[in-house]
């Protein structure tokens, strides 16, 4: 049975090619070249922060960030960068009585930004805020216990099969991967999709599955208890 969903963001309900684009131009970089370094990036299994350091071996983050933020050209997200099928999804998911939460590697200003968002969703979890990032094994025992408690009947949703999927298993929960993106689309292991409750390509799929899933637990709990009902009243008669 699944209770609580929780979401990654980057990837999953935010398309993140605006982010991408926007440091490409503050690089100086075409953005077709950045783009073809960061998926070799990834396909190596790299940090993604390598990308930038393979135009400039010096780059600090927080630095850079600094240094938009004083230049006027923070990274940011709105309205606009949420996928399109998101919204309805986290709707739909709150109307199946569900617990639903967002839960990533976010930085500082991105709590404040995805609460303006308004989004169908009862908690709101940063890497920032928690103290504790992805893939880390706390991060997603925090998400456990924002979740309820109990791992196996929480699902997790993401588009890394390294930071989100393997981490989510092992701490005892379900998991589903969404291919978009490019951790989506560039790492695939079959060993761990294989593991995941479902795979999907966009998030208007996952309502329907979620309560297939749980209408075939109710019914098939259902049946188990008035087996063993009946088994217990005839052997008592």
């Amino acid at each position: 049975m699944i209770d609580a969903i929780f979401f990654d963001v980057g990837g999953t309900i935010l398309d993140e090619s605006r982010e991408f684009a926007s440091w490409a131009d503050w690089l100086g970089i075409p953005r077709h070249t950045f783009s073809a370094v960061f998926g070799a990036v990834i396909a190596r299994g790299l940090g993604w922060q390598e990308t930038f350091r393979v135009f400039r071996p010096d780059f600090d983050l927080a630095t850079e960030l600094e240094r938009r933020a004083a230049a006027g050209q923070p990274e940011s997200f709105a309205e606009e960068d949420l996928y399109p099928d998101a919204r309805e999804c986290l709707r739909s998911l709150k109307d199946q009585g569900l617990f639903v939460g967002l839960a990533g590697n976010q930085p500082a200003h991105a709590e404040a930004t995805l609460r303006a968002l308004d989004l169908s969703v009862d908690v709101i979890g940063t890497s920032h805020a928690w103290g504790v990032a992805k893939p880390s094994p706390a991060f997603f025992e925090r998400v456990v216990r924002e979740g309820g408690g109990d791992a196996s009947s929480i699902l997790y949703v993401g588009d890394r099969p390294d930071n989100d999927v393997r981490p989510a298993l092992e701490v005892g929960m379900k998991t589903c991967l969404i291919r978009r993106g490019p951790w989506g689309h560039i790492l695939d292991p079959s060993t761990v999709a294989e593991q995941c409750l479902f795979r999907i390509d966009s998030l208007d799929e996952l309502p329907s599955l979620v309560a297939t899933h749980n209408a075939t637990h109710n019914a098939t709990h259902n049946a188990t208890h008035n087996a063993t009902h009946n088994a217990t009243h005839n052997a008592t008669r």
